[in-house]
């Protein structure tokens, strides 16, 4: 059984020499968000980028369409433990699979499926770190067309604190243990950018650490010196609990697995984010920094 380190990033040297591992399910999950008229973005499938370049032996996950709630008004929401379950094992999971998720865009997309992973009580999966782009910079291999793995089966439970809900949000406001953390632009946590998800700012207290500033040069995350360095900077990791959050639950999740990666005890990501809170205008939020 192929075993990943518990780390939550796999490096590309690493995959390289793992490709062949029968047990390793590798996918892209890459998904576009689109400039829209109404609303922030429109939601797009990345499918055709995998259709035309992928590392050899991917198949592909539709993180809108397969693996969010139908049922939510929400985008992106966390289906119920034995829907995800289903779906996965329908794509090729099983329980001694080693997972690797990426994306040819932003890595938000491949820790979303990480998360989504680990708040299921599956931890054997990983992020390729720096993606696609780094791959494909590095010479590496690739092929065009489509693969699919057989299908397995996989039984999940959640694992509890992994989401925040708005309430316990709303709560940790006034609660001095909980660090939220918001991991949208600079501009849009502030109110100062022209993209807000219905009322400007950020949730009221939230510090911004945002997820583009997690990553270096060549599109991987920096490393965990500096990373302890941004989080410690904000109080996140002298608090017991930290709840990230973003636009709808996505960006959010690469602030929540480099706290992991700094061994933070207890971390959440709010799945409505923003795209809830400010829907209802009788809960707080604040602009400038």
């Amino acid at each position: 059984m192929t075993k990943l380190d518990g780390g939550g990033l796999a490096s590309t040297e690493w995959l390289a020499a793992h490709l062949d591992e029968a047990d390793l399910r590798l996918f892209d999950v890459t998904v576009h968000l689109r400039p829209a008229t109404h609303g922030p973005y429109q939601v797009e499938s990345g499918r055709a980028d995998y259709e035309a370049a992928h590392v050899p032996g991917a198949a592909f996950l539709d993180l809108a369409r397969d693996l969010s709630d139908a049922d939510s008004a929400l985008p992106f929401t966390m289906p119920a433990s034995d829907r995800f379950a289903s779906a996965l094992g329908a794509a090729g999971v099983g329980a001694k699979s080693a997972v690797i998720a990426y994306s040819t865009t932003s890595p938000m997309w491949a820790t979303r499926l990480w998360w989504m992973l680990r708040a299921s009580g599956f931890d054997n999966a990983a992020v390729l770190d720096g993606g696609f782009a780094k791959w494909k910079v590095e010479g590496r291999a690739v092929e065009a067309g489509e693969r699919r793995y057989p299908p397995s089966e996989l039984a999940l439970r959640a694992r509890p604190g992994a989401w925040a809900d708005k309430s316990e949000v709303l709560a940790a406001i006034a609660d001095g243990g909980v660090c939220t953390i918001n991991a949208l632009s600079p501009g849009v946590h502030s109110g100062e950018a022209k993209t807000n998800y219905g009322r400007k700012g950020h949730i009221a207290g939230s510090r911004n650490i945002p997820y583009a500033a997690l990553l270096g040069t060549d599109g991987a995350y920096r490393p965990d010196s500096e990373l302890k360095e941004l989080f410690a900077a904000v109080g996140a990791l002298e608090r017991p609990r930290a709840i990230c959050y973003c636009g709808g639950g996505i960006s959010a999740t690469m602030d929540a697995l480099a706290l992991v990666r700094l061994g933070h005890p207890s971390v959440a990501v709010y799945d409505g984010s923003m795209s809830e809170w400010s829907r209802d205008p009788t809960l707080p939020m604040e602009v400038g920094a």
